[in-house]
């Protein structure tokens, strides 16, 4: 996380870190394969800032009695990557898709990844390794949280993710006509009463905007 993106959290918490609780939802990348050293970075980045506590709360391990008032203890809610329709399964079935409207009136959404992209409305662009290099796995349900009006396409230009190029995502965008924000992994998208900002350190494009 770049300074950039480290204001902007500050900014949207308005406490500094050592006074926020953060509670990390690891559940998408339960159904990665391989070497997780991008989770073990991703909660590294939350130590290292320091927060006053770091929670992880796995929405598909634990019942709702136990995962429930652990996020309402937290102050910010990040949720991390992995497989996107596991993890908008799993919001869906533990009860917290419709617990998260209330959570977020004294919370901050934080997503990586997986994470960001089930804001959504739908994730069309998360269908087939054809758009995404994404396996759907079991869960097929292509509906989103429904926050957003638009598509965010992290890892932009990543050698992980081959076809997140401009090309590609040229192709992509005149398949849809909702607006698409490609980011790299030193940029976010910050969304406060439904205004959109593109905060980055590094590339991110815009499309059907």
């Amino acid at each position: 996380m770049n300074k950039s993106i480290t204001d902007a959290l500050l900014k949207l918490a308005g406490k500094p870190f050592s006074e926020l609780n953060l509670a990390f939802i690891p559940t998408a990348a339960n159904v990665e394969k391989g070497n997780k050293d991008w989770l073990i970075n991703d909660l590294s980045v939350c130590k290292n800032l320091g927060f006053a506590s770091v929670d992880i709360v796995d929405i598909s391990a634990v019942p709702r009695d136990i995962w429930e008032p652990r996020l309402n203890e937290a102050d910010i809610l990040l949720f991390g990557g992995g497989n996107t329709f596991h993890l908008m399964y799993w919001a869906k079935r533990s009860g917290l898709k419709d617990l998260l409207p209330k959570l977020l009136e004294s919370k901050v959404y934080v997503g990586i990844s997986a994470g960001s992209m089930i804001v959504s409305r739908k994730l069309l662009l998360s269908t087939s390794e054809q758009y995404y290099s994404e396996e759907i796995g079991t869960h097929h349900d292509e509906s989103g949280l429904g926050y957003v009006n638009f598509h965010v396409r992290p890892h932009l230009n990543s050698p992980c993710f081959p076809k997140l190029k401009k090309e590609f995502l040229a192709e992509m965008a005149q398949k849809t006509k909702e607006p698409i924000y490609a980011i790299d992994d030193q940029s976010a998208i910050q969304v406060i009463g439904g205004k959109v900002r593109i905060v980055s350190e590094g590339e991110y494009l815009t499309f059907n905007i």
